[in-house]
């Protein structure tokens, strides 16, 4: 039965996120608050949860699942190597809304779609979503939308559209962006902007001390 946790009443988030983390533990989909747009996420190792979540959102393989994370730090053993930027991107942006694309370690034994041994990592800057990322480990987590349709910002919007195929949303009020994350490629020669979001080139391009038409040629 699916059930919704309002997380601004402080015992209703607690239970939820306890009934959030059995719900992940046992192979089922949570809804989440992020500081961008609400998620629908599973433990990122756990391939049939996945492969439900996909379902779920009327998603193909082909547009592989990104992870999130709750700390700094589990991005190291999620990597092959730390690419050049990864670092100061991390300390400028994370948490916050910036995701970026590495190349996955050899050994994870997990499938989140084609994604051709890459992998898209994010911490995100949510205080619901760290305590149950720190909780759980890393997720698994896409806009809680059927693909097509704009991502859902509230929990009420996400549930329109996912219903019962979710076990728990986590309800913590109307998304701060209101839009997905900047996304950047850090697996070629060179950092390359793959979406526009809130965190800006022209930020970006600072940190990493290049011109920012390099980073969207």
């Amino acid at each position: 039965m699916t059930e919704v946790f309002n997380c601004a009443e402080p015992e209703q988030r607690s239970v939820g996120i306890s009934s959030a983390i059995g719900a992940l533990k046992g192979g089922r989909l949570v809804v989440m608050p992020t500081d961008t747009v609400y998620g629908i996420g599973a433990d990122a190792f756990d391939n049939s949860a996945v492969t439900a979540l996909l379902a779920a959102k009327g998603r193909g393989r082909d547009t592989p699942v990104g992870v999130l994370v709750g700390s700094w730090h589990t991005i190291e053993g999620l990597v092959y190597t730390m690419p050049d930027g990864a670092r100061e991107l991390i300390r400028a942006f994370w948490p916050g809304a910036l995701s970026l694309v590495v190349a996955q370690a050899p050994s994870l034994q997990w499938d989140l779609g084609d994604a051709r041994g890459t992998v898209m990592l994010r911490m995100p800057l949510h205080p619901v979503a760290i305590e149950l990322l720190r909780e759980v480990g890393p997720m698994a987590v896409s806009s809680a939308n059927v693909s097509g349709r704009p991502p859902a910002v509230t929990a009420a919007e996400a549930r329109d559209q996912l219903g019962d195929l979710v076990d728990v949303y986590l309800d913590a009020g109307p998304a701060e962006q209101q839009a997905a994350s900047t996304i950047v490629d850090l697996t070629g020669d060179t950092p390359r902007l793959l979406r526009s979001g809130p965190v800006s080139v022209e930020r970006i391009a600072e940190v990493l001390g290049m011109e920012p038409e390099r980073l969207i040629a």
